[in-house]
């Protein structure tokens, strides 16, 4: 099954899930920050994997990126995108250093806490997956990579070169006494046949 033979029903569920991994998310960072954090409602879309480097906006923008394996009962991999302000503020904030900016002082201590982060929102988004789908979802140990948007799925789609579209979730979350929203994209790369039994869990196929 392809993302472009999906339902009303089947785009639904998904969002659905999104809802909830967002929900978690959202949690798992208020407790790290010690911040109240509200959400939007996830935009849910599928991406071709070449147009992946311009969610962003610019292809060229520098972003970080956490990805993972997921074994289990579906194999995977997930890459958790922070475009430039959002990694920006988000390691200012966890090593209140305000002259931390990204990329270009992103030194050890920035890359090791944004790493962190990304390992624990997608942990929440799995995690949620998971509890919804009925299913064993195991990631593997995370690694970052700075780089420009265009460039961070080239080293995943090689190793599942059959897929042709992402899952994209798009999630906005803005922290209390934050002007500005903290954005970020939680991608999953399906293996052949993955994205039909995730469907066939949530009874839509």
């Amino acid at each position: 099954m392809k993302a472009n033979e999906l339902g009303v029903l089947q785009l639904d569920g998904l969002r659905e899930v999104a809802n909830i991994g967002a929900g978690h998310a959202a949690t798992a960072l208020s407790q790290l920050t010690n911040r109240r954090i509200m959400i939007d409602v996830p935009q849910v879309q599928f991406v071709a994997v070449e147009d992946v480097g311009e969610l962003t906006g610019d292809a060229a923008e520098p972003v970080g990126a956490v990805a993972m394996q997921v074994f289990g009962d579906v194999k995977a991999r997930t890459v958790l995108i922070f475009p430039g302000p959002t990694a920006e503020r988000i390691t200012q904030i966890l090593l209140h250093a305000q002259d931390s900016h990204f990329p270009d002082t992103f030194g050890e201590m920035e890359q090791s806490a944004l790493k962190e982060v990304g390992n624990m929102l997608a942990g929440a988004y799995l995690t949620a997956l998971s509890d919804f789908l009925g299913m064993v979802l195991l990631p593997s140990v995370p690694d970052l990579a700075l780089d420009m948007a265009g460039a961070v799925l080239q080293a995943t789609h090689l190793d599942f070169a059959d897929a042709e579209e992402v899952l994209s979730i798009e999630t906005c979350l803005r922290m209390n006494g934050e002007a500005d929203p903290l954005r970020g994209y939680f991608l999953l790369l399906p293996a052949a046949g993955s994205l039909e039994r995730i469907l066939q869990a949530i009874r839509l196929v």
